[in-house]
């Protein structure tokens, strides 16, 4: 896989498209740290805003390294190699490995099982609402499932991984 690149054209609406999206977050967290009304919240030293527009890029930077690892453990469950996770995300197969532990795994004891995040889910089809469901047991021991089925396999196990992820 080539390096992925984008145009100015597509960084732009990407930085809009982040700023319109940190905008009530950012507004949430100068709220509650200032503790004044919401139409009050930016009347403040000019450093304290911006610390907190700072904080609350901390919080998307979290939750988009939780995404990233969800999608590296999804590849992975579908026989991505640490090379192509590299690759993908333009480090070293040894920089992924580190990156992302264990999300590379061995083939499935059953072809309808994944192995995620220290939890099992396994993947079912049901014929009779033509779709795919999944049942999982995180990490942690909390069960779940699918309550809906979904069009594909991949779909489904893509949801599987997510609540893995949640549940380690």
């Amino acid at each position: 896989m080539t390096a992925v690149e984008i145009t100015p054209e597509e960084q732009a609406e990407l930085a809009k498209a982040l700023l319109d999206a940190l905008n009530p977050l950012a507004a949430a967290v100068r709220s509650r740290a200032a503790g004044l009304p919401e139409e009050r919240m930016w009347n403040a030293d000019p450093a304290e805003v911006a610390l907190s527009v700072l904080s609350a890029w901390k919080l998307v930077d979290a939750e988009v390294k939780r995404l990233t690892a969800i999608a590296a453990a999804t590849a992975g469950s579908y026989g991505a190699s640490y090379e192509q996770l590299g690759a993908a995300w333009g480090i070293t197969r040894q920089g992924a490995r580190k990156k992302w532990p264990e999300v590379v795994s061995r083939p499935a004891a059953r072809p309808g099982s994944l192995e995620l995040f220290g939890g099992t889910a396994e993947l079912l089809r049901e014929e009779v609402a033509e779709g795919w469901r999944w049942t999982a047991v995180g990490a942690d021991g909390t069960s779940g499932g699918a309550a809906t089925g979904y069009p594909t396999r991949e779909e489904a196990a893509a949801h599987a991984g997510a609540f893995l992820a949640g549940h380690s």
